[in-house]
């Protein structure tokens, strides 16, 4: 008997578009990267697909793997649709556009444009805490002041990491996957919370409570202590035993005293002991001399 495989085949026509490849997987979706039939462009497509509960069928069609489990499927589509649709919204030159958000094969899609480029985390591998004080000054400022504006907008990413974020050929760094995204309240704290990515989750999203703007401030932080030291952070339950996070002081030749206080700041386990924001953030680590105050486009310095 010919197995199903989870994913949607290249050539597959989904609505207006057709499927070229898989591109990635997470606990929670599928990306593809697919062609536009009707203006002939690459873009990318993100599928509601929860790996454990959901199962493909012929056709195409996702189903949920058990009617146990069926409430928990659509409830997510739900929450998916709700929070996809609000990051559509969201305008920013450091944010990846939604370009659509559709229903079919029982499911969820969301697309968004194709950029090229290589992910932060190339660089990360590439030079192994030998990236200069010049090039994360002109990747985190634009960065971060997109994350503001995402903010700005009741959202929360929480899952900023090198992974996400993707610097282009010709311009600025961009904010990627929204696979996690949440809306928090008036009182500044999300409701749920789905996944994580260990070293780069603070202690909140391992608890699921006090999520807020200040647990990106920690995904960025732990972003930024990797690009100086080479590697993540130690998982945050880790760090509750026995805090084995090295200093990133010892590295004050190559950066600034303010840069490396700024990341410490924002790896505090007490949230409340954390840059708030964004641009807090932005202000303890860098400063104004170091970047373009409005250069949202302006390319990367290279490494």
């Amino acid at each position: 008997m010919h197995e199903i495989k989870p994913y949607l085949s290249p050539g597959y026509l989904l609505d207006k578009y057709r499927i070229d490849k898989l591109l990635g997987a997470g606990g929670f979706s599928l990306v593809y990267l697919a062609y536009h039939i009707p203006t002939k462009a690459r873009v990318v497509i993100k599928e509601y697909y929860p790996d454990g509960w959901a199962e493909r069928m012929p056709g195409g069609r996702v189903n949920a793997v058990s009617d146990d489990l069926k409430t928990k499927y659509n409830l997510g589509i739900k929450r998916f649709f709700a929070e996809v649709s609000a990051v559509s919204k969201v305008n920013h030159p450091n944010i990846v556009r939604v370009s659509n958000v559709f229903r079919a094969n029982n499911t969820l899609y969301m697309v968004m444009n194709y950029d090229e480029g290589h992910d932060l985390r190339f660089y990360v591998k590439k030079h192994r805490s030998k990236l200069t004080q010049k090039f994360l000054a002109s990747v985190f400022p634009p960065l971060l002041k997109g994350l503001q504006a995402f903010h700005d907008q009741g959202l929360l990413h929480l899952d900023i990491k090198p992974a996400n974020i993707l610097l282009l050929k010709k311009g600025a760094p961009l904010l990627l996957d929204f696979g996690a995204v949440q809306h928090f309240n008036i009182e500044g704290t999300a409701v749920q919370q789905q996944t994580l990515t260990l070293g780069y989750a603070p202690i909140e999203q391992h608890r699921h409570s006090n999520l807020g703007p200040w647990t990106d401030v920690y995904s960025t932080g732990a972003t930024l202590y990797s690009c100086v030291t080479g590697k993540a952070p130690p998982p945050a339950p880790n760090r509750l035993e026995k805090d084995k996070i090295s200093s990133p002081n010892r590295l004050f030749s190559r950066y600034s005293k303010k840069l490396l206080t700024g990341i410490e700041s924002a790896l505090h386990m007490d949230y409340r002991k954390r840059p708030q924001s964004p641009l807090e953030l932005l202000d303890v680590c860098f400063d104004k001399t170091d970047y373009i105050e409005d250069g949202y486009d302006s390319p990367v310095v290279r490494p």
